[in-house]
């Protein structure tokens, strides 16, 4: 068995170092976008034992008035797509149109869709226990033109 050289423990030990002092500062400032460096969130926080539980879905509405879901078996796009880009949605509302574009490519005989939306479900807690209760969101909509 070889042992490291002074240089090799050196620099094994500065990369340790470096290592650390990005891990903590990932921690005392760091997002989850800086994971793993800094603290993934959705792990290491709770809500209120009677916060609502929010459940965020996409719906449109067709030409005949029927409401479609727009999950990701009929347009191809993640829920959690949706989700993160939520506020890039709300400020530019036109955006929602390449959901609808993605549920014709792949319904070609269904129905136009003449809206779509993203609707937030706040489902009911109290006592970390779900209420039975539900209230709707509609967060942002787009309507197609004429």
């Amino acid at each position: 068995m070889e042992t490291l050289t002074r240089r090799g423990r050196g620099a094994r030990l500065a990369a340790t170092a470096l290592g650390l002092v990005v891990l903590l500062a990932g921690t005392v400032w760091g997002s989850d976008d800086d994971f793993p460096f800094g603290p993934f969130r959705m792990y290491s926080t709770s809500d209120p034992p009677d916060a609502a539980a929010p459940d965020t879905r996409i719906e449109g509405v067709d030409r005949t008035g029927a409401v479609v879901d727009l999950g990701q078996d009929s347009t191809g796009i993640r829920r959690a797509e949706i989700e993160g880009q939520q506020s890039r949605y709300v400020e530019d509302p036109a955006r929602l149109r390449r959901v609808a574009d993605a549920y014709a490519e792949r319904h070609p005989d269904a129905a136009a869709l003449v809206e779509v939306r993203i609707v937030i479900r706040w489902y009911g807690i109290a006592d970390a226990r779900p209420t039975g209760r539900w209230t709707d969101e509609t967060v942002v909509s787009w309507r197609a033109d004429g």
